[in-house]
This record gives structure tokens, sequence and C-alpha cells, in this order.
């Protein structure tokens, strides 16, 4: 079912800041901030050869970000993502084994335009945990 990491997402205060940081310390390509208002955040990815870094901002108060930079200040990783084929498949695989899938269960369009899901990180070893249908 688990297919490769799409990406792994850290949680930022200053996005621009992230960005010329990934740019110009490491010489990163890094993309343009996207604002993504279904799910609280304004995001760029950071390309890498294998994988992507996704640097997360706030967009808002009522963000799930911000809860998440009050309990962690300086930021830090906040979830993984991994594609999958097919996710209403994998989701309902997950439901069967007793597996939590947030929010209402359907998916919502991700930053990459394609559908994505979170799952409960008590299920996957305290890791908040991402799936793309790739």
């Amino acid at each position: 079912m688990i297919g490769r990491l799409n990406h792994v997402a850290i949680a930022v205060s200053d996005l621009d800041q992230a960005a010329t940081t990934y740019r110009d310390a490491l010489g990163a390509t890094v993309s343009e901030a996207v604002d993504q208002p279904d799910h609280g955040v304004r995001v760029v990815f950071v390309e890498l050869p294998n994988t992507k870094i996704e640097l997360l901002q706030p967009l808002g108060t009522d963000s799930p970000i911000a809860g998440f930079l009050e309990k962690n200040p300086s930021g830090g990783i906040h979830h993984v993502c991994y594609e999958v084929e097919d996710i209403l498949a994998a989701r309902d695989r997950l439901k069967e084994t007793g597996h939590r899938v947030l929010g209402d269960g359907e998916p919502k369009t991700g930053a990459h335009g394609k559908p994505v899901l979170f799952l409960h990180p008590k299920d996957f070893c305290g890791t908040l945990t991402e799936l793309e249908e790739a």
C-alpha cells in the first residue's frame, strides 16, 4: 500500500526566512509560496533529488500549525507524507484494521492538487502521517 516518501513537513513561524535559509545556506531550489486556505497554511516546497521538504506557516490563528507552533515555538517536523496509489482503498484498509483517519475521513485536495488524508499520530509511532494519492 505505502509508496514513496512524498515530503517531510516542517512548521515555521516565518516562511520567508525559512525559505531563504534553505535557498541561501543549503543552495536548495525553493518554490513560490502558496496559500492553502482549506488546510490553514501557507507553504513552499524545497526540492530535493529524492523527495521534498514542505515548509508550513500558519494562515490565520485558527490554523492547526498555529497550535503546533504555540507548543513548539522554534518550529519543527510536523508530519510525513507517503504516496498511495488509491487513497480511498488505503483509507478503507486502514479503518478496517482499526487505524484512525482524522477529520471526516473524506480526502481533501492537498498542496499538489491531489487527494490527501491525515492519520492519527497515536496510531503511527507518534507521527502525524499524511497520505497523498500518487
